[in-house]
């Protein structure tokens, strides 16, 4: 049964680096994204790497020109070992959106943060 654990104060999560931590026995990354948190399995479900130790970055929109247009900034985790790219919301791969990472919610109660897994 999926119970509420606390992970951290607020403050401790900077956009960009992500707060690993352990539910039992599972690794948890939890992420800030502006103002709102999200957690991720730290899994990837290519090939089992720790995802949510890759760096929190954006991606390339998909244009119909020659041209590069970043966008999505801290949207997204590449994973570090064969950069397959994940959205941060939803879990969901860049490149095929069926291939998802496992997503927990996320409160915030006076300042702290509790994922549900």
């Amino acid at each position: 049964m999926a119970e509420k654990t606390y992970i951290c104060r607020v403050d401790e999560i900077e956009t960009g680096t992500p707060y690993i931590a352990k539910i039992r026995s599972l690794s948890v990354g939890v992420f800030r994204i502006g103002d709102s948190f999200h957690a991720l399995l730290n899994v990837c479900p290519h090939r089992g790497a720790p995802l949510c130790e890759g760096p929190q970055c954006g991606t390339t929109a998909p244009v119909d020109q020659a041209q590069f247009i970043y966008h999505r900034e801290n949207e997204i985790v590449r994973c570090a070992w064969h950069g397959w790219e994940f959205d941060i919301k939803t879990g969901a791969a860049l490149v095929d959106p069926g291939v998802r990472a496992r997503t927990f919610p996320v409160t915030v109660e006076a300042g702290e943060i509790y994922v549900t897994a």
